[in-house]
């Protein structure tokens, strides 16, 4: 005999898996660029960054993450990027130039702080006093190595420019003279040209020429025809 089923026993309810098709399908996928594509990293290193917030007269962190010194492949200028990890935003973006010094940061030996004229991490860019910090002394000297390495190599750039700036222009001017040169002969074909009545009486003047040559040729028509006569006697 069966036993009657409990009333008050719990049930066991069947495992729902609902499945809903999404209604748009991501197939593509997107390429973000970074603009740093075309760069050759030159050193890269974990460090911390921070700002000098003038009106507050204190430090502001910036964020901390890898900085990276680039090399662009076809200009080999060298820049200095920093990017906050997870978020990737960039929080130092700026050339290297000759005129930044890397000076130490009161009380420790593993950060520096220099000025940089226009930093391009934020748009406007703007005129920043920076200083970054590293996990110990060693990795610092190796900061400063490559920062001063990347300045030599932006000189050298900077120093070959003028050059070739002072060879460019050149060709322009020879360009803008030969355009004179051009151009003048026009101006005195302008200058030169008869007015309406001056054309008139020029071809009043050739008309009458035309006529006293034509009856001065005929006396000369006929004077061989009497040397002819003398000749054939």
């Amino acid at each position: 005999m069966a036993e009657p089923d409990n009333a008050l026993a719990p049930k066991q309810e069947e495992e729902i898996d609902p499945h809903f098709e999404p209604v748009i399908k991501l197939t593509e996928q997107i390429d973000t660029k970074t603009h740093e594509e075309d760069e050759e990293v030159l050193f890269k290193m974990r460090a911390k960054l921070f700002r000098f917030d003038g009106d507050a007269a204190e430090w502001k962190e910036r964020g901390t993450g890898d900085v990276r010194l680039l090399a662009h492949k076809e200009t080999q200028k060298v820049r200095l990027v920093m990017r906050r990890d997870k978020t990737l935003k960039v929080c130092a973006n700026h050339v290297i130039s000759s005129d930044m010094r890397l000076q130490p940061n009161i009380g420790s030996d593993r950060s520096w702080v220099w000025k940089v004229a226009a930093d391009y991490s934020e748009s406007p860019p703007t005129a920043e006093t920076l200083a970054i910090r590293f996990a110990n002394s060693d990795n610092a000297a190796q900061f400063k190595t490559a920062f001063e390495d990347g300045q030599k190599k932006n000189a050298t750039l900077t120093s070959a420019a003028p050059g070739d700036a002072a060879a460019a222009p050149a060709a322009p001017a020879e360009a803008k003279a030969a355009d004179a040169k051009t151009v003048a002969p026009a101006e005195d074909d302008d200058t030169t040209a008869p007015t309406t009545a001056e054309a008139e009486a020029k071809a009043e003047d050739a008309a009458d020429a035309k006529d006293g040559d034509s009856h001065a040729t005929t006396g000369e028509e006929t004077a061989p025809a009497a040397d002819d006569g003398a000749g054939a006697e």
